[in-house]
């Protein structure tokens, strides 16, 4: 205390030194401060402060995730075209499968050139910003040296040391929410990052029907049988395109594209529609059995392709089917996709509406066994028949609307571990033809399978 007020009583003396004091005609005294110092120059702290500004504009968070996003997709690329190539060594006929299998290839080689192309262009831009930004930096660092010599006032530190204050305000701040009782998804969920974008379609073929089928679905069983690992399903609806009634194999991409299938059908039951037969495009494999919406109930059935027998799962009470609940857009309405199912890294999930919930998507979760059982239920704040189609990836659920007959806009998640609703996901993927009647995420290798208008197109989910 002693020290402090001895240094007070040195700064008065100080600010004495600088004061004149002069007695007027009047009686009264007038002071004079004469200041020997020159003045601070605030004028060049701001503009450094503009070109420090800059430098953060100019090197984007953005550019950075562009140029991880680029690698990440050659990362997924080279592996899957290894596979392919594996696959065609043990498979070719030397005729039209083999030559379907080297145009497939081709494509993913095209892809992967554009890939580097863009990641050429952008290392080079960057390293451009590179060097410039560090002529910038040398520069702000010598006026701010220049600044502090002429500080006397001590404005820059008094500056300097407000915003290390701020700063630890904030640590403090994001600290004490660290510590209140959160809910983190469970290790190993999500393996591959956070969902990030959409590539470009990857396979787009007509497939063994062209234009027989406007509505159906395709795509991959996430946990297959032993020695079936690269197969396909493919299920049109073959009745008033709203009905299907058995399951189309193939054992491979290529026999998919070619229209080979040599496993064949699988019948659910020999007429369509009848009781158990499949209603609506919305269909899934998991675990060699396939799950749809039983004709006529609101329910969803499981029919085991090994053993041929159908269980089912009655929904909630006033669960919305019959073509009461579609997915819908400004022009078009899909019919009878009232039940949505869908497959993800953890299983099977379906997504419906209530009327308890007011026509908004609800999420169950599809407990295996015999009976099957709803297990994790959500509700979301997402009118069903304002969107066009919704997927599950990785304990998300993700749902999409339509922009234009070109675009489709991912704007919608749900995460099912936290609960948190994001209507800002904003990720645009290009489509080759108008409407997506049926959409779904394979786990097996990241793909998000859709059937628009009697064609199969796939578009690879890019992850950070």
């Amino acid at each position: 205390m002693k020290r402090s007020l001895v240094l007070s009583l040195f700064q008065l003396f100080q600010l004495f030194q600088l004061i004149t004091v002069t007695q007027s005609s009047a009686d009264s005294c007038v002071c004079e401060l004469i200041n020997s110092q020159k003045p601070f120059p605030h004028d060049r702290l701001n503009t450094a402060k503009d070109e420090a500004s800059r430098c953060n504009r100019n090197i984007s968070l953005k550019m950075s995730a562009d140029m991880d996003t680029l690698l990440l997709a050659l990362d997924r690329r080279l592996p899957q075209i290894q596979s392919e190539l594996s696959l065609l060594e043990v498979e070719d006929d030397r005729d039209l499968y083999g030559l379907l299998s080297l145009v497939v290839i081709e494509n993913e080689l095209l892809e992967i050139t554009q890939i580097l192309e863009k990641l050429n262009g952008s290392t080079e831009g960057h390293q451009r910003l590179t060097a410039n930004t560090q002529q910038q930096i040398m520069h702000i660092k010598e006026e701010l040296k220049d600044l502090q010599e002429l500080d006397t006032m001590e404005v820059v530190k008094r500056q300097q040391a407000n915003q290390r204050l701020k700063r630890d305000l904030d640590q403090c701040r994001n600290g004490l929410r660290t510590k209140a009782p959160t809910t983190s998804p469970p290790p190993g969920l999500c393996p591959y990052g956070r969902f990030m974008n959409v590539s470009g379609p990857r396979v787009f073929t007509a497939g063994e029907y062209p234009g027989s089928f406007k509505y159906g679905a395709w795509g991959r069983d996430p946990k297959p049988d032993p020695g079936k690992e690269h197969w396909y399903w493919m299920v049109p609806m073959a009745s008033s395109n709203r009905y299907a009634h058995y399951v189309r194999r193939y054992s491979s991409l290529s026999s998919l594209i070619v229209g080979v299938s040599l496993p064949g059908n699988v019948m659910i039951h020999s007429s369509n529609p009848t009781t158990n037969t499949v209603q609506g495009p919305n269909v899934v494999m998991y675990g060699e059995a396939l799950y749809y919406n039983c004709y006529n109930r609101d329910a969803v059935c499981r029919f085991n392709l090994t053993t041929k027998t159908i269980s089912d799962l009655q929904l909630p009470r006033g669960t919305r089917f019959n073509n009461k609940a579609n997915y819908c857009h400004l022009e078009e309405c899909y019919p009878f996709t009232d039940l949505d199912l869908a497959t993800d890294e953890s299983g099977v999930w379906v997504i419906y509406t209530t009327n308890d919930n007011f026509g908004n998507l609800v999420l169950s979760k599809i407990e295996e066994g015999n009976p099957l059982k709803l297990g994790q239920t959500l509700q979301t704040s997402v009118y069903k028949q304002a969107v066009t189609n919704a997927f599950m990836a990785c304990g998300v659920l993700y749902v999409t609307r339509y922009v234009n007959r070109d675009q489709e806009e991912i704007f919608y998640s749900l995460d099912t571990v936290t609960g948190d609703e994001n209507f800002n996901v904003g990720i645009i993927f290009h489509k080759v033809l108008p409407n997506i009647l049926a959409l779904n995420y394979s786990p097996v290798d990241q793909m998000l399978h859709a059937y628009c208008d009697s064609n199969m197109v796939s578009y690879k989910v890019l992850f950070e």
